[in-house]
């Protein structure tokens, strides 16, 4: 059978090792979706693949052993998910469009963990409606607190929840558990004045230890949401590195314009000779300095009064 690998691969299906058979790659923004999708993956698996289903390293899920001849069936059988998931098509049953940006993985929040800052999924989803589709390769994720379960630094753009926590000092009882805990496990950004705890506003990390230790309840998480972007992390053969704190202490919004100004940003600059027609941003960036990226990124932008954008980046 002759296959458009390049219409393949742009419809997320993969080039597989097996003559004759792909696999196909199912978005799950965030990593949370509702269990009775589960029974059509189930029922893709079975009837059109070899019966296994892969759970990817960012969250979503490859169904392999599929028919080239199948893939038609396929996009219509995936379409209650893609709808379900509220993911952005060029046409419904025809499966997703774009083979670039990589499923945005987050951990699990604060729907259920208590270290958490805010709704990973939630924000993971609202991103995905504003990036996707395109076939520029960005990876994307999101952690709940600098615990960072998902290894964001790892990415192209890592998202790590932060709160600035509010004291109410007639709550206190100089218990002293919400210093031994930031000194133990956090950055030591408290001491003790006055029998009450100070907080280090430039030391504060923002992890909300302080909150989830205090037993009257006189740290609070504050009601303004914030985070900390980091920039351009990678893995791979040539030259892994970590993300590089861009700003702290910077909202949603902004969070999502930079985000989009870098894919204008890639699609000005992109070298399309680059082996495989990809070039990581971080390479973009190499060659037109960090400065001109910042220029593009932050346009348009209007960061809240308490961010802190690192200057200068040291790339």
């Amino acid at each position: 059978m002759d296959v458009n690998t390049k219409k393949l691969k742009k419809n997320a299906f993969r080039v597989t090792k097996q003559r004759g058979l792909t696999a196909s790659r199912i978005r799950i923004p965030g990593g949370h979706l509702a269990a009775n999708y589960l029974g059509i993956i189930q029922e893709i698996a079975e009837h059109y693949g070899d019966g296994s289903v892969h759970l990817t390293t960012r969250q979503g899920f490859e169904i392999p052993g599929i028919r080239f001849e199948d893939m038609p069936k396929i996009n219509a059988l995936l379409q209650p998910v893609i709808s379900g998931l509220e993911i952005n098509q060029g046409h419904p049953g025809e499966g997703y469009s774009a083979s670039g940006t990589r499923n945005i993985a987050a951990c699990i929040g604060n729907r259920v963990c208590p270290y958490a800052c805010y709704d990973t999924t939630g924000f993971a989803q609202r991103i995905e409606k504003a990036v996707f589709p395109h076939d520029f390769h960005f990876k994307i994720a999101l952690t709940g607190c600098p615990n960072d379960c998902a290894k964001v630094r790892l990415h192209d753009f890592g998202i790590i929840g932060m709160t600035e926590p509010q004291f109410e000092r007639d709550r206190c009882v100089t218990c002293r558990a919400c210093i031994k805990t930031c000194k133990k496990k956090s950055v030591e950004a408290l001491r003790e004045i006055n029998y009450r705890p100070s907080r280090n506003e430039q030391l504060c990390i923002g992890c909300g230890e302080c909150v989830l230790q205090c037993p009257m309840a006189a740290w609070q998480r504050s009601t303004d949401r914030y985070y900390r972007l980091t920039l351009f992390g990678r893995t791979g053969k040539r030259n892994p590195r970590l993300g590089i704190d861009f700003i702290k202490w910077v909202d949603e919004e902004s969070i999502i314009k930079i985000i989009v100004n870098t894919y204008a940003y890639v699609e000005k600059y992109i070298d399309l000779h680059a082996p495989g027609g990809k070039e990581h941003i971080g390479y973009i960036v190499d060659r037109t300095g960090f400065e001109e990226y910042k220029r593009w990124a932050l346009k348009d932008v209007t960061l809240p009064p308490r961010a802190e954008v690192n200057h200068p980046l040291y790339w």
